[in-house]
């Protein structure tokens, strides 16, 4: 072992009790908590990270490991266009810069990888990160059995803590697969025992297809828990357990026959009366016609787009007499889908970029070690699958989570690499 790589295995089994590994937990911490604690979390990282990257370019260090990674670099280049698209935006320049403020929570990944230096102030912040979602499971559950504690916000729904039945079926099918997956890191790099996985997977999971009956989440565990059963099996079994799925689909949609096949047929039924029409008062409606406003919107400007914040005036305008009746009179709305708002606002390039980002994001966690490999591209998967139905980057919270845990793993992943030279 080189002399360069002995540093690194001494520091990545050495903790220190500093400012970096304090925020870096606070932050894994916010992300069970309410969006106010995590924007006061995203600040202080943005801050810190600022005084990092001066200190250490006066003590002449400039490599914060950045450079390693592939999708820090699409990040970027996306904010940059982002920016950049300030110039033509069809939208007022506060709803623009609020709008970019938005997109902007994809520098928590950046910032993330830079404040992390070390493979056990990774797996640190990963165990507050488990830490917390463990409560806001323990808390969902425990307001399914109708006990509410007194300091919860007004109630949301069965089961939900601090956001809607559609962010947290997301976050706990996305838990359950990162709990499982790094589960084999074993001592002197223990993160959580197998035991503490399987309950959190069995009740999570539970969670997601008896309890909060998201559709969007329904399809991320199916997906999730295919792709673990596809990597838990020999090679020669990997086809058939894909042809399975549908089968486990079945199994699942039957155990959870009381509640979501009514919504299955919801949306089968208010389809049709979009169709028909043009009912937009349906949720489904409303998804449908936002949908074909975006591609609308796309196909006016389809290599620059209309600018960052422009997605709401521009849809507005396409619906005529009745786009503020339709839309809202906010500015600040969105498709439900991610790929659908970045074309709008950047053309056909913003759609690119945002599938250069999963490709580049799986591409990165592909060469790390298998059990953060696992856990990463899992984590690509269930934004993926959101992000086809949902703005999910853009919106609050969901965003933030989905930024936090891919900022979290690759700065495990790289800092790991990094030990073992």
């Amino acid at each position: 072992m080189t002399e360069q790589n002995e540093i690194f295995a001494r520091k990545a089994t050495q903790t220190h009790l500093n400012w970096r590994l304090v925020l870096a937990c606070l932050l894994a911490l916010a992300a069970s908590l309410p969006i106010a604690i995590i924007s006061v979390g995203k600040l202080l990282l943005f801050v810190a990270v600022l005084g990092l990257i001066s200190a250490s370019i006066l003590g002449g260090r400039r490599d914060h490991g950045w450079a390693a990674v592939l999708s820090v670099r699409v990040v970027l280049i996306a904010l940059v266009v982002f920016a950049v698209s300030l110039v033509w935006t069809d939208a007022d320049s506060a709803t623009a810069l609020a709008s970019l403020v938005k997109h902007g929570k994809l520098l928590v990944i950046v910032l993330l990888v830079g404040l992390i230096q070390t493979r056990r102030e990774a797996q640190i912040a990963l165990m507050a990160f488990a830490l917390g979602q463990c409560l806001l499971l323990l808390v969902s559950w425990a307001l399914t059995a109708g006990l509410v504690p007194p300091f919860l916000p007004p109630y949301f729904g069965r089961g939900v803590v601090f956001s809607s039945y559609l962010d947290q079926g997301i976050i706990f099918a996305t838990t359950a697969a990162i709990l499982w997956h790094l589960q084999p890191l074993r001592s002197p790099n223990l993160l959580w025992p197998r035991s503490l996985a399987a309950v959190f997977v069995i009740l999570a999971l539970s969670s997601v297809f008896l309890v909060l009956i998201g559709r969007t989440a329904f399809v991320i565990a199916i997906a999730l828990l295919g792709l673990a059963a596809v990597w838990a099996l020999p090679a020669r079994m990997r086809l058939a357990t894909l042809l399975g799925l549908p089968l486990l689909a079945g199994a699942v949609l039957f155990l959870a026959q009381a509640h979501l096949p009514s919504r299955v047929s919801q949306v089968i039924s208010e389809s049709k009366s979009y169709s028909q029409k043009a009912d937009t008062s349906t949720s489904s409606g409303w998804r449908l016609n936002a949908w074909q406003r975006s591609a609308e919107a796309i196909a006016e400007a389809p290599w620059v787009g209309h600018g960052v914040g422009a997605w709401t005036v521009t849809v507005k305008r396409l619906q005529g007499l009745k786009g503020a009746e339709v839309f809202g009179a906010g500015l600040l709305s969105n498709p439900h889908q991610e790929f659908l708002l970045w074309g709008a606002e950047l053309g056909l390039g913003g759609i690119f970029l945002l599938l250069l980002l999963h490709i580049a994001l799986a591409r990165d966690f592909a060469g790390f070690e298998q059990p953060v490999a696992r856990a990463g591209i899992s984590v690509v998967v269930a934004m993926g699958v959101a992000c086809l139905f949902n703005s999910t980057l853009y919106d609050g919270l969901i965003g933030d989570y989905f930024c936090i845990v891919l900022g979290l793993l690759l700065a495990l992943g790289l800092r790991t690499k990094e030990a073992h030279g």
